[in-house]
């Protein structure tokens, strides 16, 4: 495991801090599926990380249960492929961060995505689909403030 996915790993075991935020950044020029794709690939790993932010589960009258939702809610916004890079590069000494580069749809197979990453050169900078940020809520707005919605 390299420095930095321990570093990221043991931040996001840390202590929540309070208010938290969380939020979703993809690149702008995906088309709406592969926009959905990768926005669900980030919160699924998210929520992973981040079990904490998972609200109590829902009971309607009649007792149907419903799993916990997140209560502080995600925002997806958008941004061109530079912004998500040069995002990403900012917010990894404020905020846990969760990438998903360009490889990740470029193949069904796991194992092939894994090979992927694997020989990808090190001096040349990996190109993001969508990157997730988990943290203090003043700094994640500072870091997003400049994005729209993704619509």
């Amino acid at each position: 495991m390299s420095s930095q996915t321990e570093t990221l790993a043991s931040h996001a075991q840390e202590a929540p801090q309070k208010p938290e935020r969380c939020v979703i950044v993809i690149d702008e020029a995906l088309p709406p599926g592969k926009a959905s794709n990768a926005a669900a690939v980030i919160a699924f790993t998210l929520g992973q990380r981040h079990s904490h932010l998972v609200g109590a589960p829902l009971q309607e009258r009649d007792g149907t249960a419903h799993p916990g939702l997140i209560p502080i809610g995600i925002p997806v916004l958008k941004a061109s492929a530079l912004q998500l890079s040069e995002l990403r590069r900012k917010s990894l000494a404020h905020c846990d961060v969760v990438d998903f580069p360009v490889q990740g749809q470029a193949t069904t197979d796991y194992d092939a995505f894994l090979d992927a990453i694997r020989a990808h050169h090190g001096g040349e900078a990996l190109q993001y689909l969508a990157v997730g940020l988990v943290g203090p809520k003043n700094r994640i707005g500072k870091l997003v403030g400049g994005f729209s919605l993704f619509a």
